[in-house]
Order: structure tokens, then C-alpha cells, then sequence
């Protein structure tokens, strides 16, 4: 199989060579190696707080006004463990490589936390793959709206969500880091009427 590193090197120097075939082979790569897992884990295992920790020192490293967890609007263990919320791992050859959560309101729109990427892991598409894995999990809770916001110093994000269909809205929320905020209205598989006359 196909090292992880060696793989990268060659979806770096495709980029060089062809960018426009970029993001085929980069998703491609992941989906080729079948090593890339996502799960829903107890949000205060070992692994899940590890990814929780390392999201909250990239924030405090590319925000202006640094980060502190406890000025935030909460995303604690309770909120996201079933049936209040979920949090999923992503793992890469076993190694935790990503997070993101999920906070469910009754009635209300579902909010997106939480989702972070390893920076070893970026460039081949997984936090796309991440997002999508969060709204499907969404979809299957019932959740019609799924909401969420973040820095203005987290370009890559701002750039994946409104790519994947997010759209920027009014603040909803008070919360002291964010800059932007947005929603998505989840589309529903369509019904088959197969057999029916």
C-alpha cells in the first residue's frame, strides 16, 4: 500500500504539474488507501480531548486576540453526547487526525462545532469528507438547519463552508470569537416511489 507521506508527494507534485486534477486525486488518495475512519466517540475520550486541545491552540495561535475555552459559548462533554450532541474523530491509519461536533436544539436549528483538521492531514480532502460525515450524521438526527460560526483568521474554513453551501447570515449568537456565521438548510434524500402504482 501506498505510504501516507509518499502519497501526499505526489498529490503535492500533481499540483505542480496540474492543478485543475487536484482535487480528484486528492480525494482519490484517501478514498484508494481506505485507512480514513470516522466515528462518533465519547467526546471525553483520551483521543476526542486530545483533537478538542489541539483545535483550541490552533485558535489561540491564529486568532489576534488569542483563545480562552471558558469566554466561549460552550460546547462541553455533555452537550455533545447523545442525545444532547455527538462529536465524530477522524482517524488516518488509527491516528486521530480531525474532530468536529454536533449540538442539538429541539425545535430549533442544530449548531456545527468543533471541527478541526491535523495540519499533517490537510490538502487531501478530508475536511470536506469531515463536513460531510457532520451533516449526514445530522440529517439521520432529523436536523433540518445546521448552523455555525467561526474566526476571521480561519480562511480555509471560511473558504470550505461556503463552497460546501453554507450561506452567511446574521449573528445568531453572542459568541466572542466569531466573525462570521452561517447556515445551511439540509437537503433530504429524495423519496423513491418504486413499486408504488
Amino acid at each position: 500500500m501506498l505510504g501516507y507521506d509518499a502519497a501526499r508527494a505526489g498529490v503535492a507534485q500533481l499540483a505542480e504539474r496540474q492543478p485543475s486534477k487536484l482535487n480528484v486525486a486528492s480525494s482519490n488518495l484517501v478514498s484508494r488507501s481506505n485507512t480514513l475512519h470516522f466515528a462518533v466517540e465519547d467526546p471525553g475520550s483520551d483521543d476526542a480531548q486530545w483533537c478538542v486541545q489541539q483545535y483550541f491552540g490552533e485558535l489561540n495561535s491564529r486568532s489576534n486576540t488569542g483563545f480562552d475555552p471558558s469566554l466561549s459559548i460552550s460546547a462541553d462533554v455533555a452537550e455533545l453526547t447523545p442525545p444532547a450532541g455527538l462529536f465524530l474523530v477522524a482517524r488516518l491509519d488509527g491516528r486521530p487526525v480531525g474532530c468536529g461536533a454536533l449540538k442539538f436544539h429541539p425545535g430549533a436549528p442544530a449548531e456545527l462545532k468543533r471541527m478541526w483538521v491535523a495540519r499533517d492531514a490537510r490538502g487531501i480532502g478530508l475536511g470536506r469528507r469531515l463536513l460531510a460525515e457532520l451533516e449526514q450524521q445530522a440529517r439521520a438526527a432529523g436536523v433540518e438547519t445546521l448552523r455555525l460560526e467561526t474566526n476571521e483568521p480561519l480562511a480555509e474554513a471560511i473558504a470550505l463552508y461556503r463552497s460546501s453551501g453554507f450561506n452567511e447570515v446574521p449573528a445568531f449568537n453572542d459568541e466572542p470569537y466569531a466573525h462570521h456565521w452561517f447556515e445551511k438548510h439540509l437537503a433530504w434524500p429524495a423519496r423513491s416511489n418504486a413499486g408504488s402504482s
